[in-house]
């Protein structure tokens, strides 16, 4: 084996670090270290009183102004000390009274008040338009349905029905009822409405129809109710009428007081109905008496009067008969105001949590002055970086034991460092 061809294997000895790969590794465990130690120092404002009277009255006008925001707004108008709850649990009851005639009848409360149990929603029927004696026949249809008009059958397809229309065509083109132009002839009841209805209205006394609303209103957490007619067993309600000033707890209006309120003209609103809210708002401080929680009144039109398409309010309803063992109708189109009574409000008192929560809030917003006023005075006034220098200090602890400016440090063993007065502040 001495003659051997393949090459003897030398042995491996490790190469000894060098100096400068020593330093490197030393180097990066110092950074480590270093930032380590960096997050456990300690941070703390430091007082420096700028001889500067503009950022003066700038920081003191700020200061001013988020003060009298919290102690106003939050304060006084908010009430930010109290504990609040919105939406009360509401009941309405209404009744209305009264009695108008048409050229041709009179009209009392079972007839022109729908519906009739005196919920929040009602209407008042002023118009009427009536269509008289209907019964199941054929007749021509109204022009007013999208092409209802015709020139000759074949115009007019059996058995098709308009969602529009008022019944089913029967497939004949028929003279209309004034005799100038055809429409298709149908299968309902006839004579259709545009063809023989009849207008009365019922505006005349209307205005002087009184209406009682009763609201009882419960916060259930502070467990508080109250209710809006006043507490009087010698017929009080029975002479008495809405005023805010003298008869506030008597929630009888008219309906003329309730249009003219909403700003509107009442034979107008008659003609064509409308719809008018009458807006209950109670609005409670219950750190005062009960007394002092009291209900307000607005009344404002509903409907967008100022869109023809849209404004108004009116329905259909009819009543049926047997005249001569036929099946008969009168179809009803009633114009009329519509009333909806909605309750807001809102009752308040005085709870210890959002008392500090807000107070907190008002003090820590102080604080924005000096935020503002700091990034003004190093970003624009800091020439030579003047300001910055002085703004933002690090406090080193040497080997003896006293805490000085890094800036001063050269050689904490063997010399002395003072801040001058620690007490005072830094001047510029």
């Amino acid at each position: 084996m001495e003659n051997s061809v393949f090459p003897q294997r030398l042995p491996f000895h490790p190469r000894p670090p060098t100096e400068e790969s020593t330093v490197i590794g030393n180097t990066d465990t110092v950074r480590c270290w270093e930032c380590f130690w960096e997050f456990w120092n300690y941070e703390t404002p430091k007082v420096i009183v700028v001889k500067n009277h503009n950022l003066g009255i700038l920081y003191r006008a700020m200061q001013l102004l988020i003060l009298i925001y919290f102690i106003w707004y939050v304060f006084i108008i908010q009430k930010g000390y109290q504990e609040s709850e919105t939406g009360p649990e509401s009941s309405i009851i209404t009744k209305v009274k009264g009695i108008t005639h048409s050229h041709d009848k009179v009209w009392d409360v079972e007839e022109y008040v729908k519906p009739p149990e005196g919920g929040s929603v009602f209407s008042i029927i002023t118009r009427v338009e009536v269509t008289h004696s209907q019964t199941l026949k054929t007749c021509p249809e109204s022009m007013a349905v999208p092409n209802a008009t015709c020139i000759s059958d074949s115009d007019c397809i059996a058995g098709k029905m308009d969602m529009l229309g008022n019944g089913e065509r029967t497939g004949r083109c028929i003279p209309h009822y004034s005799g100038t132009v055809k429409t298709c002839e149908i299968l309902a009841w006839c004579p259709v409405e545009n063809g023989g209805a009849i207008s009365d209205s019922l505006g005349k006394m209307a205005p002087q129809f009184t209406i009682l609303i009763k609201n009882s209103i419960h916060f259930p957490r502070f467990g508080f109710s109250k209710g809006n007619i006043k507490d009087d067993k010698n017929g009080y309600l029975k002479r008495c009428t809405f005023n805010e000033t003298s008869d506030l707890y008597c929630p009888i209006f008219r309906l003329g007081f309730i249009a003219e309120q909403a700003g509107e003209n009442f034979t107008e609103l008659a003609e064509k109905g409308g719809v008018i809210g009458v807006i209950i708002n109670w609005n409670c401080n219950l750190d005062l008496p009960d007394s002092a929680c009291n209900p307000r009144y607005s009344f404002q039109r509903l409907d967008p009067k100022t869109i023809q398409e849209s404004s108004g309010y009116n329905y259909r309803f009819a009543k049926y008969f047997n005249c001569n063992g036929t099946n008969t109708r009168i179809l009803i189109k009633a114009y009329g105001i519509r009333i909806d009574v909605i309750v807001h409000g809102q009752a308040g008192k005085f709870s210890l949590i959002p008392t500090i929560i807000n107070l907190a809030t008002a003090l820590t917003s102080v604080g924005v002055g000096s935020f503002l006023c700091d990034w003004i005075l190093l970003t624009f006034m800091n020439k030579n970086k003047v300001y910055s220098t002085r703004k933002f200090d690090q406090i080193s602890q040497c080997w003896d034991g006293n805490s000085v400016p890094e800036s001063s440090i050269k050689n904490c063993s063997t010399q002395d460092f003072s801040l001058g007065d620690p007490n005072g502040p830094i001047q510029f």
